[in-house]
């Protein structure tokens, strides 16, 4: 399979299209996997919300785009934020497991490339930091 802006295209215009303003297009053969690798296109204003992974690190590659990545604490309090661009001084993340994170697309077209254990788990309430306005 060819990994060419063809392909980052058709992503990211099915990612606009979206209600959820993001698509990720699955690398792994099944959920079940023991390596999660993935594309995941997003568009501004999609809502990632802040969460964490219990039971794994998650590392991802801005391929195209730039986005925010966003560390908290269990405060609830921004402890570190990245803007992330292939084109700039830093191009990936490498967040560690259980940390609170959340990323923010910055422009149109914004494509990363990630890595994360498997299986699949979803993150279900717990793992989710609301804060409130």
């Amino acid at each position: 399979m060819r990994l060419d802006t063809t392909f980052l295209d058709e992503l990211s215009a099915e990612a606009k299209n979206s209600p959820r303003l993001r698509m990720n297009y699955n690398m792994h053969d099944s959920l079940d996997a023991k390596a999660q690798r993935l594309f995941n296109a997003l568009e501004p204003g999609t809502l990632v919300p802040i969460h964490r992974h219990r039971d794994t690190a998650e590392t991802f590659f801005v391929v195209r785009g730039k986005l925010i990545v966003r560390l908290f604490n269990d405060d609830k309090t921004v402890i570190e934020e990245v803007i992330l661009s292939p084109t700039d001084d830093c191009f990936g993340y490498h967040v560690p497991k259980n940390q609170w994170h959340s990323v923010e697309s910055l422009e149109s077209g914004t494509v990363l490339f990630e890595v994360k254990d498997g299986p699949f788990i979803p993150i279900d309430e717990k793992n989710i930091l609301t804060i409130k306005n």
